[in-house]
């Protein structure tokens, strides 16, 4: 996607050969029954964009099916402009904004941005500092949980890990309700290799599952340590500055049973940095390829998956 008035943004039988061309690179695929030799695209004045049919089951199908997009009565290449713009928004864009620009109510913009979040959730969960290297953990908190006062300190606040491979530049971040210290190392025994090094600063959380990898190097911020023997934990941080900066400029509230899907949001745009490598076009085409197998009803969408 190189630009946002490149065809398939604007014509819908672009919009449908370019998704196709990225989720069928060796040729359309059916559905239904898994055909692929004996599948025709369906042409004609009264035939719906991107039919095509499979003379093995005899099932019509799009490439539509399977995805985010299915059911969707949402034109394609308005989907993929909204891909578009949520990739390449380093901090977020509103459902308010997607509305204003695509032109579809504030209702289906929101859905839409949920299945995009979707979209980008980490389907693989790779174990991160499987071949060595520095893993950073850090905790951040932000909101308030729901039936909770807001008061001093952080108990009414919402609580996430985050974890970043220094090898890779990934990152993942867990909605992590209670931070209570055996549930803080679970999250890094779960996602982090023991041939890492874990880092990180110098919360009680970390201090006994530190011991069970193959080295924990901790930066204390409360005497003003930030590097310990070349290691730090500023990368992380990094991380949570943008998030902090977008939940509460772009979409100021977040409910605690939709946390999980903002907090893929950023992970997602973060481990397809410009610092990676990644620009706008190759960020939106990993979006465009995580779609498969993640879709999502607005029932689903409106309660905690």
């Amino acid at each position: 996607m190189s630009n946002i008035s490149a065809p398939h943004f604007h014509d819908e039988e672009k919009a449908y050969e370019y998704v196709e061309e990225r989720l069928w690179p060796n040729g359309a695929v059916c559905p239904h029954c898994g055909g692929v030799d004996r599948v025709g695209k369906l042409k004609g004045k009264t035939t719906r964009t991107g039919l095509w049919k499979c003379y093995q089951c005899r099932k019509p199908f799009t490439v539509k099916i399977g995805t985010i997009f299915e059911d969707s009565k949402v034109p394609m290449h308005k989907w993929l402009q909204a891909m578009y713009l949520v990739a390449g928004s380093k901090k977020g864009i509103s459902s308010n904004q997607l509305h204003r620009i695509l032109g579809v109510t504030l209702k289906t913009a929101w859905f839409m941005s949920h299945r995009i979040r979707e979209a980008m959730r980490d389907a693989d969960m790779d174990i991160f500092g499987d071949e060595g290297g520095d893993v950073q953990a850090d905790e951040t908190y932000i909101g308030q949980k729901k039936g909770k006062v807001r008061a001093r300190g952080i108990g009414h606040k919402m609580r996430v890990v985050s974890l970043l491979d220094k090898r890779t530049g990934k990152v993942r971040s867990i909605d992590a309700n209670s931070m209570a210290k055996d549930e803080v190392a679970n999250i890094v025994r779960e996602n982090v290799s023991r041939e890492a090094t874990l880092v990180t600063d110098e919360a009680v959380f970390y201090r006994a599952v530190g011991r069970e990898y193959q080295g924990h190097k901790t930066v204390f911020h409360g005497i003003g340590n930030y590097v310990n023997r070349g290691s730090t934990t500023n990368d992380i941080e990094g991380f949570f500055s943008i998030f902090k900066r977008g939940m509460r400029g772009v979409y100021q509230f977040c409910s605690e049973k939709h946390l999980h899907r903002y907090l893929a949001e950023f992970d997602f745009r973060y481990s397809n940095r410009s610092a990676l490598g990644i620009e706008d076009t190759e960020r939106a085409d990993n979006l465009l390829r995580g779609v498969v197998g993640k879709r999502l009803t607005y029932e689903t969408a409106s309660a905690r998956a």
